[in-house]
């Protein structure tokens, strides 16, 4: 599966700001990591489909999609709240619709990396099911 490797800018300086800020709706995601059981946060922008929440990797198949499914229990946070969900990756043939709501939410952020990805098996998509609290 192909990756698109975010560059230094965006990676050290740009996601922290984005996760700060909320900038264009971010939400900061928190995952585990799969090798040492750190947590990892990144920025990103989640898409309600038909009643359901989407997490969606435009750049492929990056560590924090391997993460996700390693351990599949994540939680996301947007100005001090935070809600505990369990992700599940859907199949490539369920992903059209959430993949073209997403691309209209995102907006032309993210033309580029389905420009260089255009084929949906290269963008794994998750559920996100509300954890029981």
């Amino acid at each position: 599966m192909a990756y698109l490797k975010q560059r230094w800018f965006t990676a050290k300086v740009f996601n922290k700001f984005a996760m700060t800020t909320g900038l264009f709706g971010t939400k900061t995601l928190t995952i585990t990591r799969r090798s040492s059981g750190q947590p990892q946060q990144i920025p990103v922008l989640t898409v309600d489909v038909d009643g359901a929440k989407y997490l969606v990797s435009t750049r492929g198949e990056s560590q924090w999609v391997k993460n996700v499914r390693a351990r599949p229990q994540v939680t996301l946070s947007v100005s001090g709240r935070t809600v505990e969900y369990t992700a599940a990756e859907i199949p490539v043939e369920q992903r059209a619709p959430v993949l073209a709501a997403f691309r209209k939410r995102a907006g032309k952020t993210v033309d580029g990396y389905f420009r260089k990805l255009p084929d949906p098996a290269d963008h794994p998509v998750f559920t996100l099911t509300a954890a029981p609290q």
